[in-house]
């Protein structure tokens, strides 16, 4: 969701002794904090250069499909008729190029041509695309009832655009990593492991002509003879490095889980990325890591969980077009529940609830008020009947519930005006439940990782047992949201709230 620079620090989990003091100091470099709304639409760095890569590369392929076709039609005139007619050639690779061309980039681009180099296939996947668009092509003709003497200019300008585009990507992949090297594109590096390991990284990175990542020390987590790379001491203090560095690599197919875990947050919010040598990937959430060049050495890098971009977009289309939706067909029921709460007791109609968001920055949490409207100065003695572990506090018979009151939260009625706060941006629709200030204050620190995304309406917590589980396993549920998040899955949550809802499983 929008993400925006965090004012406050937000501590997330299993910090190493004196992390505490480094999130006050580093806190707008996080790479998981929030960004103003326009600057979280758009696309990040990385995307763009994507875009534009792909882009170039497309246009090349146009014009050297053109160049193609010309080749072939020249040759044939040259060899065949003895004479040049280069605006007959021209007029016909004109006539034949749209369809050509879009079979073309669509093919290129299903089979993952217009990737960064460092993904993308080698020659012989351009070869086996270019043969798909000839047949394609021909096939395309022959329905369209051409007739041909021969087949060559087929075959011919599948020849001469295998040569051209395969040599013109070769020539366009060394230029740009000649330009990257010229404008100062070196990432520096801290290596992370034991021993070997870190001089085995090391000396990979090394052996690149034109590598882009420089390492300037190291960590190690086991006593080691120095090796031409400066110690940078350790591990509870790599913070302190964060200013001369872009970035970790852990160098090790046995460093410990817990220790890689912790250090992916630390980095992240120090605005250093954190990357992972094969070997140790089994330590890694699989849906945020990303293949990143690293030369001689493949890297993998661990993206941090944020909705960003594309992702943004999507997910706040999503949230606004339904729940706009959704209050307009539920208004009736919306109005006839306003007037029951209104005409059954004192007090607004709406409850506002202060509720840490996103990053921990408050709101105001919409629901139709079901307590009587002293409730919050019972809290405290109320405190000894809690019948829910870790930091909620839930009662089953909560003697601050109105009639109708009880009547809604046992249907979750209550919840509906929040679809006013996804309109305003503060909630998504589905998404980790936001928390009162009383939970929010007894949350331990690796609870907090919760915070890095929108809050929600529903949330695998409403589908997966809600006030049934511990409260440990409701904060793990979410992990495994913002880490596994997809649009299909907002949407499977969403339908299986539904059921939940009449279920009534935990509802209280």
């Amino acid at each position: 969701m929008n993400q925006r620079s965090l004012e406050t620090p937000l501590d997330v989990p299993g910090a190493l002794p004196g992390s505490g003091e480094f999130v006050e100091r580093v806190n707008a470099r996080d790479l998981r904090a929030k960004r103003p709304p326009l600057v979280a639409v758009m696309f990040n760095r990385s995307q763009i250069q994507r875009l534009a890569n792909g882009l170039v590369l497309a246009a090349l392929d146009l014009v050297l499909l053109y160049a193609a076709l010309m080749i072939a039609l020249v040759v044939k005139q040259q060899v065949l008729d003895g004479e040049l007619k280069l605006q007959a050639a021209s007029d016909y690779a004109i006539e034949v190029l749209p369809f050509a061309a879009l079979v073309m980039l669509l093919l290129f681009l299903r089979d993952g041509l217009y990737r960064p180099h460092y993904l993308r296939p080698g020659s012989a996947s351009i070869l086996g695309s270019l043969f798909k668009v000839t047949l394609v092509t021909l096939a395309f003709a022959l329905i369209e009832g051409e007739r041909f003497n021969s087949y060559y200019i087929f075959y011919s300008t599948f020849i001469a655009a295998s040569a051209l585009i395969i040599s013109a990507r070769f020539a366009y992949d060394r230029l740009a990593e000649r330009v990257e090297r010229a404008f100062g594109h070196v990432r520096r590096a801290a290596i992370v492991g034991s021993n070997d390991q870190i001089d085995d990284v090391a000396a990979a990175l090394g052996k690149g002509p034109s590598s882009r990542v420089e390492p300037i020390g190291f960590i190690s987590l086991e006593p080691r003879p120095e090796n031409g790379l400066r110690n940078l001491g350790r591990l509870d203090s790599i913070e302190d490095h964060f200013d001369e560095i872009d970035e970790v690599i852990i160098a090790d197919p046995y460093f410990p889980a817990d220790l890689a875990v912790d250090l992916v947050d630390r980095c992240h919010r120090g605005g250093v990325s954190l990357r992972v040598a094969p070997s140790t990937m089994d330590i890694l959430f699989g849906e945020h890591t990303e293949f990143v060049a690293g030369e001689s050495l493949p890297l993998f890098e661990l993206k941090p969980p944020v909705f960003e971009g594309t992702d943004f977009v999507l997910k706040r289309v999503f949230d606004i077009v339904v729940s706009a939706f959704t209050l307009l067909v539920l208004s009736p029921l919306l109005l006839l529940i306003a007037l029951a709460v209104k005409l059954t007791s004192s007090g607004p109609v709406l409850f506002r609830s202060p509720r840490p968001g996103l990053g921990g920055e408050s709101f105001d949490c919409l629901k139709f008020r079901t307590m009587q409207e002293n409730a919050d100065a019972l809290q405290e003695e109320l405190e000894k009947l809690n019948e829910a572990d870790g930091a909620l506090f839930k009662i089953r018979r909560d003697p601050r519930l109105t009639p109708v009151g009880g009547f809604l939260r046992k249907w979750s009625l209550d919840e509906l005006p929040q679809l006013f706060n996804v309109l305003l941006g503060q909630m998504s629709l589905v998404g980790p439940r936001p928390l009162p200030q009383r939970d929010y204050e007894r949350l331990e620190d690796w609870h907090k990782k919760r915070y890095l995304v929108l809050p929600g309406l529903t949330g695998l917590w409403q589908v997966s047992g809600r006030s049934e589980l511990e409260f440990d396993d409701l904060v793990r549920l979410d992990f495994l949201y913002i880490e596994r998040w997809s649009i299909f899955q907002d949407v499977v949550i969403m339908l299986r709230t539904i059921p939940a809802v009449f279920a009534r499983r935990g509802a209280y």
